[in-house]
């Protein structure tokens, strides 16, 4: 599918809260989130000068998991041979290297999101972990999604967040990754897909929920609509690019 939480990342950099990705490049897919970032010409890093300064100009960094996890980089070849999902699938999010307070995940099945949910307890951390119904490890507007917090469980439709529910059609996100790439820069562009839009603003304002537990879904969807309306999602891309070259 599209590089949905990639893109909401930027959204949400671009809202103004600082984002640390920690990703790799797909094992499951056509293209992860390292694929994309890294055909935007991005050089990935361990300098902690250069992550410093771009959460600082631009509030966000990225983390090549291979980079700061040993053991993922090792085991990608045959991650990729394999073409399933295995245990670094559910490793990844547990072993970002700033271990973030707060997180948004999604994840693919029911038992894992309270697996993930029981964890982040344990953990004290403020979370949530998103889940849609029919099997996509993000909202992806194609079904009702659940939503795990700290206190809370939630089931919600696309149509009471005012979205219109899509198909799974809609959210290809390509055979490539130089495709993966084009259409993750048309959602930042604002000259995407409504499906792909609204996928991303939904995902993103979770996210925003997550740091900002007091606001209303409904305001932290206007606060992820209007970042990427004014450009601002998109000129945190562009920073972001030019300090990471």
């Amino acid at each position: 599918t599209v590089n949905t939480s990639t893109a909401s990342c930027f959204v949400v950099a671009g809202a103004g809260y600082k984002v640390v990705k920690h990703g790799n490049y797909g094992a499951t897919s056509v293209s992860g989130a390292s694929n994309v970032i890294e055909q935007h010409g991005i050089r990935f890093t361990t300098d902690s000068s250069v992550l410093h300064r771009s959460i600082e100009q631009c509030n966000i960094a990225y983390l090549h998991a291979p980079l700061f996890n040993p053991a993922l980089k090792a085991v990608a070849a045959v991650r990729k041979n394999l073409g399933v999902r295995t245990f670094f699938n559910m490793l990844g999010p547990l072993v970002n290297p700033v271990i973030p307070r707060r997180q948004l995940l999604g994840v693919y099945n029911l038992a894992l999101a309270r697996l993930y949910g029981y964890t982040f307890q344990q953990n004290n951390s403020q979370f949530a972990v998103v889940h849609s119904l029919d099997g996509y490890d993000e909202i992806s507007l194609t079904s009702e999604f659940k939503v795990l917090g700290q206190n809370s469980e939630s089931i919600y439709t696309p149509e009471q967040l005012h979205f219109k529910r899509c198909q799974e059609a809609d959210l290809d996100g390509g055979n490539t990754p130089e495709e993966a790439a084009r259409i993750f820069d048309n959602v930042l562009n604002n000259r995407a897909t409504e499906a792909q839009r609204n996928c991303v603003i939904a995902n993103s304002a979770f996210a925003i929920q997550v740091i900002e537990p007091d606001k209303k879904i409904e305001e932290c969807i206007a606060i992820a609509t209007e970042s990427l309306d004014s450009g601002r999602a998109r000129r945190t891309l562009e920073k972001f690019i030019e300090i990471n070259q």
